[in-house]
């Protein structure tokens, strides 16, 4: 181990000295490398990852369900897992340790195990995962269960299943989420449903269960069944076999208590911070997510500490509750425990918290190069920074990527929507996310060493490196471009948008931004002119306080403004909302003048806000999973609110065409889609001047800066 730190310090310190000494021969950067590679090599020499794993082994101990796991929001598993870390936080010497109490509903699943008879007369007991739904058997209890396929409106037309469990079969990557087939079922008197992954997630095997966040209300039931059980189960019911029993007992309360633990380690600045984040709750034993993350952040801390390192700005590191699901009845039921943390616990963030560093799935190699995934402001720094990383051998060949903007599915979102400039190690596109997220395989058998220990390297030297820049260095170009590159090209030529205006005034938003880019960079260079002559620093201090205000009320403007979502939680900016929907029915219009509805349902229709789900379930459920994002009770909507730009409600549209079929007569729907066009252009010339008076007021933000 130490033989390998050593070849890594000189790798390091390598870099930096090229780094230095590229710019021109300058002295200072070269002097200001020196200093820094110090800092870096202190901390590389205490970073440990055998600490990293202990803490997450020893958070997998803590479990409410004994067969198999989780701690969720508000849970006594969750409660004495945060309990554990504060007395680790001040062990290894982080300082005001604090719980920080914010409210969720919580969620006790205790167990769910289904017994039957398979197709021989054998009994068999399955162990099911859970969901976030009230449901108690009081022990075991007998019912009739039958198979309704996927769970579709048209899967129940020669099934009653009141008073019935049902069996179905679901793809949440690929078709739709738990949500839809649970509340139909719900709805046409189903006591309880069972699902069955039929690919998307928990592909690593036919044994794994999967849990992810229900997105719906909590009377509704629901479990999950592995593949394998699922298969055993189906021949019976088809050989007759339908009785079995449930001993299930799972339990929501509303609005209660939970806790983020925070510690810190204290800067010369006290109010202004830089956080690493990482949520402590998790599904099964979770040691990906978010075990490994919680140790990650806690090995950094620890190695910040031992080494010795006093930093200009505050550092913090949070552990965080209910990111899995916190919130019972809402779209975007997780992120709760970092949404709460910041607007409510410690709102003092928003305006002195300078980044949010945050960790999921960090000890396995996803692809074969590292994904950092950031805020459009930040991924000009984060690139030049990338190339300081020391390399570990046999991980990440490929190197590192900053990727922008943000997603929805972390608690980085939540921070950066709030203001607070954010990114992240990036998991999405990986095979994980088919294979083993969110199943009782996310275990000690994914523990990848180098993994992790390229990411101590990466996200301590981060952290290091962005306290030491005096100013943050946040480039509003990137935005500024990706907005001019999400306009679509053609509806740019059509009369009556202000499309041109907003891509002018983009223009001069990025000649701004470059222009304040340089005077954060002449601050940030002053200051370590500053500390390699040993020169007095306070006056750039305050200078750059100062700025650094400035640039995050624009940042948290730009957020709050320009940040919207589709239907399907994606970030976009809001014109793309009714350009999306304008391009799909105009489309699907001359499909079915032509008398192809089947290509029109089949390739264009769908794409309209939420509509894919009128396809296949009851209007009852589509109205109730539509209202409660656009008559959502005042709190709920948390970080998604005012986020979703509208609903165009294509329900009997498309279950009209779907009766009538190909090669009919259809003035009717072709007047409906008429209409739908033009209410969605007027709602882009909303959106389009919408967007540019808030461009202009970035503008207006970024001149006060230069």
């Amino acid at each position: 181990m130490k033989k390998r730190l050593k070849v890594l310090m000189s790798v390091l310190f390598c870099i930096l000295v090229v780094v230095g000494c590229g710019q021109k021969g300058n002295s200072v950067d070269s002097k200001y490398s020196e200093i820094q590679e110090k800092d870096f090599k202190n901390y590389l020499e205490k970073v440990d990852t055998e600490y990293a794993h202990k803490i997450a082994l020893d958070l997998g101990e803590f479990k409410q369900n004994q067969e198999l796991g989780y701690r969720t929001a508000g849970s006594s598993a969750e409660y004495e897992a945060g309990k554990y870390l504060e007395k680790e936080m001040k062990n290894i010497g982080l300082t005001e340790v604090s719980a920080d109490e914010i409210r969720v509903d919580k969620w006790e699943f205790e167990k769910a195990n289904l017994i039957f008879k398979d197709k021989s007369g054998n009994e068999v007991k399955s162990v099911l995962g859970g969901y976030q739904i009230n449901f108690d058997t009081k022990g075991e209890k007998e019912f009739d269960i039958v198979y309704a396929g996927k769970g579709t409106k048209d899967d129940y037309e020669n099934i009653d299943v009141t008073g019935k469990l049902v069996l179905l079969d679901i793809n949440q990557r690929e078709e739709w989420w738990v949500n839809y087939p649970t509340l139909q079922a719900h709805f046409k008197g189903a006591v309880a449903v069972i699902v069955a992954q039929d690919g998307g997630y928990s592909e690593v095997d036919d044994k794994a269960l999967n849990a992810q966040d229900i997105c719906g209300p909590d009377y509704a039931p629901v479990f999950s069944i592995s593949k394998a059980d699922r298969n055993v189960l189906k021949e019976a019911i088809d050989n007759g076999n339908t009785k079995v029993k449930l001993d299930a007992k799972s339990k929501v309360d509303f609005d209660q208590k939970t806790y983020n633990y925070i510690g810190k380690i204290e800067g010369k600045d006290k109010d202004n911070v830089i956080v690493y984040s990482a949520h402590y709750d998790a599904y099964f034993s979770g040691l990906q997510d978010n075990s490994m993350a919680v140790g990650l952040m806690m090995s950094i801390a620890k190695a910040m500490v031992e080494s010795g390192y006093q930093p200009d700005k505050t550092i913090v590191f949070a552990a965080l509750s209910a990111e899995e699901w916190g919130v019972s009845n809402t779209r975007y039921d997780w992120s709760t425990g970092a949404y709460r943390q910041i607007n409510e616990a410690r709102p003092e963030w928003i305006g002195n918290a300078l980044l949010d560093i945050n960790f999921e799935l960090p000890a396995y190699e996803h692809e074969t190069h590292d994904e950092i995934r950031a805020i459009y402001e930040l991924k000009n720094y984060l690139t030049d920074f990338s190339k300081l990383v020391p390399k570990v051998d046999g991980v990440y060949k490929d190197g590192i990527e900053v990727v922008a903007p943000l997603r929805t599915w972390s608690d980085d979102f939540s921070f950066a929507t709030s203001g607070i400039p954010a990114l992240r190690n990036d998991f999405q596109d990986s095979e994980f996310m088919k294979t083993h997220y969110h199943t009782q395989m996310d275990d000690k058998e994914t523990y990848n060493e180098k993994a992790l220990k390229f990411h101590q390297n990466l996200y301590g030297l981060l952290g290091i490196y962005y306290d030491k820049t005096a100013v943050v260095p946040l480039d509003f170009s990137n935005r500024m471009e990706a907005l001019k590159e999400s306009i679509n090209a053609e509806m740019n030529k059509s009369e009556g948008t202000e499309y041109k205006e907003l891509i002018a005034e983009s223009d001069r938003a990025i000649s701004n931004a470059k222009e304040v880019m340089k005077k954060v960079e002449k601050l940030n260079q002053d200051y370590k002119n500053a500390l390699v002559n040993n020169e007095p620093t306070d006056g750039i201090l305050k200078a750059s306080k100062e700025l650094n205000s400035k640039l995050l009320e624009t940042f948290k403007y730009a957020e709050s403004n320009l940040v919207r979502l589709t239907w399907e939680d994606e970030p976009i900016f809001a014109h793309q909302n009714p350009q999306t929907n304008i391009e799909a029915l105009s489309n699907s219009k001359g499909l079915i003048e032509k008398g192809d509805v089947t290509k029109a349902l089949d390739e264009e229709l769908y794409k309209v806000d939420n509509n894919w789900y009128a396809y296949s379930f009851d209007k009852d459920v589509f109205e109730y999973f539509t209202n409660y994002v656009i008559n959502a009770e005042k709190g709920k909507l948390m970080w998604g609110a005012g986020k979703v730009v509208s609903h165009r409600d294509l329900y009997d549209l498309i279950n009209s065409l779907q009766e009538k079929g190909d090669g009919k007569e259809y003035s009717a729907e072709l007047e409906i889609i008429s209409k739908s066009i033009k209410e969605e252009q007027e709602i882009l010339k909303q959106t389009v001047a919408e967007e540019l008076k808030s461009v202009k007021e970035i503008n207006n933000l970024l001149e006060s800066i230069k």
